[in-house]
């Protein structure tokens, strides 16, 4: 199950005070800011959710998988998302109680509730000072 653009769009209609057009309107203009302002080569930071950026990487080698054989990785530009700490603590508290020692969820649990300090840190603009320190730590793009 995914959230798509069209949920997101049902959802700020049905918790706003916006009609179905305008809840497209703004959703559609907060991608389109979002998404110009990284083809610019900027930083896209939202409190209390995380950070976009673009990361340049070198050339390298690698091996394709299917035949071994070695080859070159030119270099590309890559887009990278951090979550901010805020946005982490709330999601893994929701779900990190359904956990057994093993390390399989047992989604019959239901997740907590769960606090809502990313989403008021946003809504209220108060800076994630953890945001800052972890924006440039690792490669988050190695994680997948």
């Amino acid at each position: 199950m995914s959230l798509t653009k069209a949920d997101i769009v049902e959802r700020v209609y049905k918790e706003g005070t916006f009609s179905k057009k305008e809840a497209t309107d703004v959703v559609e203009a907060i991608f389109k800011v979002i998404k110009d302002t990284l083809a610019k080569g900027e930083k896209v930071k939202i409190s209390g959710f995380g950070n976009f950026s673009l990361r340049d990487k070198r050339t390298r080698m690698g091996r394709n998988p299917q035949t071994g054989e070695a080859m070159e990785i030119p270099a590309r530009r890559v887009l990278t998302f951090r979550p901010s700490q805020v946005l982490k603590e709330d999601i893994c508290s929701r779900y990190a109680h359904r956990l057994n020692a093993e390390g399989k969820e047992d989604t019959s649990i239901p997740p907590n509730p769960g606090t809502e300090r990313a989403l008021n840190s946003f809504m209220l603009n108060v800076e994630d000072a953890a945001d800052d320190e972890s924006s440039d730590v690792g490669d988050p793009s190695e994680n997948f």
